[in-house]
């Protein structure tokens, strides 16, 4: 019989190795993965991994892909600081797109640089609004935040199908499932490419994050409800503040990531506005181990399995599907790698039961 027992000191050296040794693992196991799909895997692996690095285009659409995944990492970096897990960011993302929308959509004559300020803060307001929600029904009635997070994404999703089929489609577009296009400053400016101001916003995130986390009172009462719920209570932090607070936070990052898609990629509201950046967050805050610089390299990782994904889809085609089974597989060691930093794996063999009659 195979038994867990917690480790009195996990290893340092173990802690840091331990999501390499995962991402090492998942790149070997994604080798097999296409060789099974009858492709050589030395070159399947370098058009995944590698060929995406070699030109300033890519590079560029690296940093598009990394911008919603870095802002909303940033936001559930801090929600599992506290032991908050908020799986709903891509519903919060959906709704941040719908109410930042709302501008260019219903007042689009107003289009200066205000309107642009006040879609971005519609954007989080509306995440966070939504946010609030599985907070609310935890702190009220002591509801899973998991499953009331989770079970909200489809609600976002159906509400924002029936926006673009329905009273927010445009009189002008064909029949098509989609809004007005947006125009003039409706729309983020423009770095480089299709690099827009969102990538700054997330640069900013994460210089957030470190603030908060390292220079506030707000939070230490997150890492220490985090460490130990009972000492986070015997030192007058609210628990359910605590909870509101970094549901609004993360919301609002995942809001954020949606008006700028909506307005920095897409140009327009549209049945599907993310290829799951809510749920690929997950892996960047746990593989980024809840910390502003490591979010920031999985941002990049993540952001690069998309970018692979496409090129193998183009270049060996491969399903669509494979970027987001490596993504599933990546989850998997990084969480497996995880436990056994924290603890060791004992065997022991099921004795008789005495006293048992012939």
């Amino acid at each position: 019989m195979m038994v867990l027992e917690k480790r009195p000191a996990p290893s340092a050296v173990w802690s840091i190795a331990a999501p390499l040794l995962a991402l090492l693992v998942a790149v070997v196991l994604g080798g097999v993965l296409f060789a099974a799909l009858g492709h050589p895997p030395l070159k399947a692996l370098y058009i995944y991994f590698v060929e995406p690095l070699t030109s300033f285009w890519s590079i560029e659409e690296l940093l598009v892909k990394a911008t919603p995944l870095l802002l909303i990492g940033c936001g559930l970096a801090l929600a599992y600081r506290a032991n908050v897990w908020n799986i709903g960011a891509e519903g919060q993302l959906v709704m941040g797109a719908i109410a930042g929308s709302a501008i260019p959509i219903l007042l689009p004559e107003w289009n200066d640089p205000l309107a642009l300020v006040a879609m971005l803060a519609l954007g989080m307001a509306g995440g966070a609004a939504y946010a609030a929600i599985p907070a609310m029904l935890k702190n009220r009635f002591n509801t899973n935040e998991i499953l009331t997070s989770l079970m909200l994404v489809y609600v976002a999703g159906l509400f924002l199908d029936w926006l673009v089929r329905g009273p927010w489609r445009d009189p002008m577009g064909f029949n098509f499932p989609k809004s007005v296009a947006f125009e003039g400053w409706h729309l983020l400016p423009v770095i480089s490419g299709r690099v827009h101001l969102g990538l700054v916003l997330a640069g900013v995130a994460v210089i957030l994050l470190w603030l908060v986390l390292s220079h506030t009172r707000a939070g230490f009462a997150v890492r220490v409800q985090g460490t130990s719920a009972q000492a986070a209570q015997f030192a007058g932090f609210s628990a359910r503040r605590i909870t509101l607070g970094v549901m609004l936070f993360s919301g609002a990052l995942a809001g954020l990531a949606g008006i700028g898609e909506v307005a920095g990629v897409i140009g327009h509201l549209q049945p599907s506005i993310s290829p799951g950046y809510g749920f690929a967050a997950i892996i960047v805050a746990v593989l980024g181990r809840l910390s502003p610089a490591g979010v920031l390299l999985a941002a990049l990782l993540l952001a690069l399995t998309y970018l692979g994904g496409e090129a193998a889809q183009l270049a060996l085609g491969m399903p669509a599907k494979v970027a987001q089974a490596f993504q599933g597989l990546l989850l998997f060691l990084i969480l497996a790698a995880e436990v056994l930093v924290h603890y060791r794996v004992r065997w022991h063999r099921a004795g008789r039961q005495r006293g048992s009659t012939a």
